[in-house]
């Protein structure tokens, strides 16, 4: 039995007096791919950034290793070294090469030596396909390739859980197959990963369990072949039938 690593409770967040997350309940478990589908608007990525509280949740409560995630200062520093973050846009600091990149946070906040984090940080960079770029600037990559760095320095941080909040949507399609390869071998290595994509074949291929949102709210949690095959909810075969054409 896999132990439960987040469990999100009856979790609501609204901007104003916009509901965006109407109590949301799930767990996620550890080693298991999570993806997340939805429209636009329907609150997936809110949700995401609610688990290690870029944005503060109104009602409910996330739970991380069996803790409530609060605003107490040594706990959120614990959270969010433990829960990788992969955004849309990269997020790289340009004045910083690929190898500084990677391995500020590990510096900073995991107390590693230069020298050791260097090494670590190779071994990542050789990891997602780009050893021959350790020493170059965010500016002189392709989008794909700053996503994979961004990708190895969530990597240096040694999370428990890796969230990807629609990875490859700010990529030109010819880059998307590298960055997924990096999350296909992440995920074959039992990594644990809760992903907002709109890349339907991947979440088909690589996830262990779909969430849809809609509204603010789950209204279907299913495995892969449940919701792409014999889907039964007419609000997710209307997407499904979009999506796909």
């Amino acid at each position: 039995m896999k132990r439960c690593l987040i469990s999100c409770q009856h979790v609501t967040k609204s901007y104003g007096d916009v509901p965006v997350l109407r109590g949301i309940s799930a767990d996620f478990l550890e080693g298991q791919v999570s993806v997340v589908l939805g429209v636009s608007g329907s609150g997936k990525s809110t949700l995401l950034r609610t688990l290690n509280r870029l944005e503060v949740h109104d009602g409910g409560q996330i739970i991380f290793e069996d803790r409530p995630i609060t605003g107490e200062p040594a706990l959120l520093r614990h959270v969010r070294s433990e829960m990788g973050m992969v955004f849309q846009q990269f997020n790289l600091f340009p004045h910083l090469s690929v190898l500084d990149n990677v391995t500020l946070a590990a510096r900073r906040v995991r107390r590693l030596k230069r020298d050791a984090a260097n090494d670590e940080a190779v071994h990542l960079l050789c990891r997602v396909g780009l050893r021959d770029h350790v020493h170059k600037y965010p500016h002189q990559l392709s989008g794909g390739q700053q996503q994979r760095v961004a990708i190895a320095r969530a990597l240096a941080m040694k999370p428990k859980v890796l969230l990807f909040d629609e990875p490859t949507s700010a990529l030109d399609p010819e880059m998307v197959k590298e960055v997924l390869d990096v999350m296909r071998q992440l995920a074959a290595s039992g990594m644990t990963m809760i992903v907002v994509t709109h890349e339907l074949a991947f979440a088909k291929e690589v996830g262990d369990r779909i969430l849809f949102l809609d509204k603010g709210t789950v209204i279907v949690d299913e495995t892969p072949t449940q919701f792409f095959e014999v889907q039964q909810n007419d609000r997710v075969k209307a997407f499904l039938g979009h999506a796909r054409h």
